[in-house]
This record gives structure tokens, sequence and C-alpha cells, in this order.
């Protein structure tokens, strides 16, 4: 998978776990990921787990002839967090043949739940390139 130039990379989440039933990544806390009074970003988080839906949804298509693309994400962020670092880890709701449901539990390095998310995937046919 293809992580470099991506958001992946701007906001060093890591790959910890990839398969079609569980996705963990990993993510600093820090500047990168702070709003503007230090604490982690709502929308560092969104972009965590939206990435952690999108990579289980890949997983569980044909790429060869699908994409998966996210068409819908809420987030309730529960407890805030300076520095250190937030693990995203995302399973499967629906898993059917034009949408995915995930959801997305991030959590900090005690088990703290800090943010819930529910992301709703949609699968594309791929067009042809002729």
């Amino acid at each position: 998978m293809q992580t470099s130039n991506t958001l992946l990379e701007a906001l060093d989440i890591e790959m910890v776990e990839m398969s079609p039933e569980r996705v963990v990544l990993s993510m600093p806390v820090g500047p990168k990921t702070h709003q503007p009074l230090g604490y982690l970003h709502g929308g560092a988080s969104v972009a965590l787990a939206e990435t952690a839906a999108s990579i289980g949804g890949a997983l569980n298509i044909d790429s060869e002839t699908q994409n998966v693309f996210g068409i819908e994400i809420n987030a309730n962020h529960l407890k805030s967090k300076r520095s250190g670092m937030v693990t995203g880890t995302a399973e499967p709701i629906h898993i059917g043949s034009r949408t995915m449901v995930w959801e997305v539990k991030i959590q900090d390095e005690e088990q703290h739940v800090i943010s819930i998310s529910r992301c709703t995937l949609g699968v594309v046919t791929k067009r042809s390139k002729a």
C-alpha cells in the first residue's frame, strides 16, 4: 500500500495491523496533530478514523475492479490529549456489496477512549480506461 506523499505520511500514521476484519493504526500526538491550543485536533482524529476504515474497506473488495470511498463519517471526541500516541482500531459493522460501515475507536496508551467514529464507505466499480 502506497503511503509516501499521502496524509498518512504527513501525520506520521503507522500501520500496526491490517486484515479484512480489523485495522489498527497509530499516530503521534504533537505539533503536526495539535489544534492552536495544544491539544489533539478533532480533525486529526477523524483523519485517523477514516484512514483506518478505508484501509479495512480496501481489504474487503476486489481491488482490480472496485474502489472504496468515504461517504459519511461522524465522531464523538470524548477526551483530550496533549502528547503521546493514539491508536485507532477499525472493525466492520456491515460489509455489503455497495456500502460498508466501520466503527473506529481511538484510544491512548492507557486504553482511554479519546474518540469514537462510525464511517460509511461506498463501494464503487472502477471505470474502464478505454
